[in-house]
């Protein structure tokens, strides 16, 4: 298979009414466990490259360390850059990224239209679809007035036509990490109101302890990728420390019990997402389709 471009895979996941699964990576181990679940399940996958690696190694090396694992898989990917800043999303772009998230949502909603635009309009040129963010999405636990963080759905209207971004991200009672109390149920109808009047794709960050009858509403609703990073965290920590408890043990060894409960999370999600079983064979020609120059 190989690296395709995200627009099919979107398309695919539109017309077969299921979502894509976008995890984050943190280093080699984990950056294996999502290429080896992909490959497990049969299943596409967005490698991203998230704000908690880049800093932690730099975007090029972040970048360079999942392009060579993912290229000696047989896994179909697309990595991603996720919440990028302003630089950041050109230096992507120069790296060689095939599909960018530049995260304006902080920024006051006309500057946000503007500088999305012209990240549209750049990223564009060179055939990489953008996906934007509209609405507030809180820490887990944090105590929040929701009708302040929700996505509006006339401004959602406004902000793709005006921007033209391929993908939305929205927030509808979602959070970033897993809430130790009862999370926020997901504003469904919202969801399909912005479905309505955009007419793209929407994307759900912070996927993590949503529960699944949720997860389904969702993607019949108009989800069609979900990023979820915290509880595959978890499960590569429990690995590790599964390992520790038996004693002293070489750190190789932990990260490599981690690595597989990591693998099996992921696998959930994707089965869950309905993406598992849904890698194409001709993953690797749709890499020629992507264009690299204006």
């Amino acid at each position: 298979m190989g690296q395709v471009n995200p627009h099919e895979l979107i398309e695919r996941a539109v017309a077969g009414g299921y979502a894509l699964g976008a995890f984050n990576m943190h280093n080699e181990e984990t950056t294996e466990a999502l290429v080896r679940a992909a490959e497990q399940a049969r299943s596409p996958v967005f490698l991203q490259v998230g704000r908690a690696i880049v800093p932690h190694m730099g975007l090029r090396r972040a970048y360079e360390m999942t392009r060579r694992i993912a290229e000696e898989s047989d896994a179909e990917y697309v990595i991603h850059l996720d919440h990028g800043p302003w630089e950041e999303v050109f230096e992507a772009i120069k790296l060689g990224f095939t599909s960018i998230m530049y995260d304006g949502a902080h920024l006051p909603f006309e500057e946000n239209i503007r500088t999305t635009r012209k990240v549209v309009e750049v990223a564009h040129a060179f055939g990489i679809p953008v996906e934007a963010e509209l609405g507030k999405i809180p820490d887990a636990d944090e105590k929040v007035d929701w009708s302040s963080y929700y996505t509006d759905v006339a401004q959602a209207e406004r902000f793709v036509a005006e921007t033209g971004v391929d993908f939305l991200a929205v927030s509808v009672g979602i959070v970033h990490g897993v809430p130790l109390a009862e999370p926020q149920p997901l504003d469904i109808q919202r969801i399909k109101d912005i479905k309505a009047v955009t007419g793209i794709p929407l994307v759900l960050h912070g996927a993590s302890g949503v529960p699944e009858d949720e997860v389904r509403a969702a993607m019949a609703a108009g989800v069609h990728k979900f990023n979820a990073d915290t509880d595959l965290r978890h499960a590569f920590r429990a690995g590790i420390e599964a390992v520790w408890q038996q004693g002293d043990r070489q750190l190789e060894e932990a990260m490599a019990e981690g690595r597989e409960r990591m693998i099996a999370a992921t696998i959930e999600k994707m089965e869950l997402y309905g993406c598992a079983g849904r890698a194409s064979a001709g993953a690797a020609g749709a890499t020629q389709r992507l264009v690299r120059t204006p």
